[in-house]
Parts: C-alpha cells; structure tokens; sequence
C-alpha cells in the first residue's frame, strides 16, 4: 500500500493522551482524522477540542452515539467502575464504531490515548484486551502511548507505522507525556482529568436511582440532563420533580417541555423564580408541595402569595409556613 494513503481514525477528546499520541502517528507521516465521540454524558462539540485539533493541524470529526452508549450504561458487559462508568464497554463501543467508520473515511486502523497503567481497573493489560475483543477490531487498535508495551498491532506488522518510533509509557504519571508535548511544541492544552459524568459519584449516584426505578432508557435523556442541573427531588419510585438553579436550567426545561417531554409544568409570570418539570402527573398533594418549592425558590422566598401557571393553569400559592416546609422538603430531596 502507498504509505502516502495511509490515514488513521482516532478516538479523540482534545485532552493530553488522545493528543500526544495522535502527534506521534503523524510524525511517521500517517494521516489522521479525530473523532470526538459525543453521548449523553461526555463529548460534544467544545473549545477544548476545537483548539487541540487545530494546534495538531487536523479534522476534527463529532460522531454521535448517545443511543447506543445508553445501551452500554444500562447493561455493560464488564459491568461498571467505581461508580456509574462502564469505562471497557464504553470505550469497546467507541472503537467498534471507529471501525465502522474505516472505509467511510478511507482509513485502515484506529489509534487512542490509552495508557497502560494509568487506570488501574480499565487499562491494565487485560483490560485494554477485553476492549478489543468486545469491540471486535482485534489488532486493528493501536495505542502509539504504550505500543511497545504491548503485543504488534497489524499498523505495526504491516508497517503503516514504525513499532520502534512509538511509545513504552506506563503508569499514573503523565510526566512524560508533558514533555513530549513540549518538545513538539504543544503547549495550550487542557490539564489531565475526567469529563464523563459518569465517574462523578454525586451524578452516578442519582443516576443510579433512576437505573434502579427502571428509567435508564434513551426516552428519557432530558432526566439524565436535568440530573447535572437541576435540583432533583424524589416522591416515589419513577415519580421525579426537576426544579431550576438558574436561568440556563429554567431555559432546557422550558425547552425539554415544548419538545413534548414530562407530564407536568409549572412556572411564574410574574415573579422571578424557577421553572419545575415532573416526569409524570402529580398527585395532588405532589402538586401543593411543587408550589411551595416554587415560592420559596422565587424571588419571594415564601414570604408573599404569588401566582404560578400550572400546564397552563394560574393557580395562587399562599404564603409558606418555611420552617414545617424544610421538615417535608427534607422527605423527598435528593442531594
């Protein structure tokens, strides 16, 4: 094969490692075209991203997968981390797809930033095997960080790449990785660490409730946002209430609410306050204390009556004995 022809896909989130080692493969001339993989919980068009691929001179590419990545976070076959992260399927899925795409873009293999060593549960060496079988790519995968360290991938024997001008990085440190960027030149990119909702364990453990009451389902991705940003409360299995922090939570429900989504929808006109979304239709004694949320959120602090429009309907909520209220409150938050 004309080596001039020969063009990798990577799995690309403008961070340190995806970075560094894209730069290594396109130091032996090997073109390269990044994927930044976009779900529910991680990826999506960012700065972060934009700003690496233009440093390293190449095309940066968003593949959406939410719906099959829900489809891992609901039934992972290596189960999960430490907390909601199926991190082996989720990057099994990732490289499955990259495969997929090889003849689309006219590539032959995929290369990441995968570390041997650097996550003691999903990039030990059977680990970063356990990848490559679920993902079905075999030895199309390579990882120029740690390629030394592990057995030839068909780049390698094919001689796409040279095996000798790629890495042996092991372990936590990133050391080594930063000065190699250096040395290229490199030097405006993001500081080490995670990105994906689902190894922060505030998220994970909300989110664990929802997959506990049966609700993990692609339907329902406005909850898995409104987890990160709204203010969560709880009745009863599978009956949630989303109360806004701020204006940028007020607008997605608002959004999440013309798109179809929930069964109930509450906010003011005329006073500055929340915006509440509930997944299902509130009993009534779930819709008074929804209004008494409202009040004492709004700008009235409960102090004053105040009227709400409730699907569609002006109802007034009178003022709020706040101290009995933080007692029920207390009932149903999730924090």
């Amino acid at each position: 094969m004309d080596r001039g022809k020969i063009r990798a896909l990577a799995l690309f989130s403008g961070g340190l490692d995806s970075a560094l080692a894209i730069k290594t493969v396109l130091e032996q001339g090997v073109d390269v075209i990044a994927l930044n993989f976009v779900s529910h919980f991680f990826g999506g068009k960012n700065e972060k991203a934009e700003n690496m691929a233009k440093q390293l001179g190449i095309r940066l590419e968003y593949i959406d997968f939410k719906k099959r990545h829900t489809g891992v976070v609901q039934d992972p076959v290596y189960g999960y981390g430490k907390n909601m992260n199926p991190c082996i399927d989720c990057h099994s899925l990732m490289f499955k797809i990259a495969g997929e795409l090889l003849e689309e873009y006219d590539a032959q293999f995929v290369i990441s930033g995968e570390v041997l060593g650097q996550r003691p549960m999903s990039q030990n060496s059977q680990a970063l095997e356990k990848v490559k079988l679920l993902s079905g790519m075999h030895d199309l995968v390579l990882r120029p960080l740690s390629a030394k360290l592990l057995p030839p991938s068909k780049a390698e024997i094919e001689g796409w790449v040279d095996r000798e001008k790629l890495l042996d990085i092991q372990g936590r440190s990133r050391h080594r990785q930063m000065e190699l960027m250096e040395k290229y030149g490199i030097v405006d990119y993001p500081s080490p660490g995670g990105g994906c909702l689902l190894t922060d364990p505030a998220y994970s453990d909300r989110l664990r409730i929802v997959e506990e009451d049966g609700l993990l389902e692609e339907k329902n991705a406005y909850i898995f946002y409104l987890l990160r940003e709204a203010r969560f409360f709880r009745f009863a299995k599978g009956r949630y209430l989303f109360v806004g922090r701020n204006h940028e939570s007020n607008m997605k429900i608002s959004e999440f609410t013309a798109e179809g989504n929930g069964e109930f929808f509450a906010y003011s006109a005329e006073v500055p306050g929340p915006r509440l979304l509930s997944n299902v239709n509130l009993t009534g004694e779930e819709k008074e204390f929804a209004k008494k949320l409202f009040s004492t959120y709004s700008k009235v602090k409960g102090n004053e009556r105040v009227n709400i429009n409730i699907c569609g309907i002006i109802e007034e909520i009178d003022i709020v004995d706040k101290e009995k209220f933080e007692k029920e409150k207390k009932l149903y938050q999730i924090i």
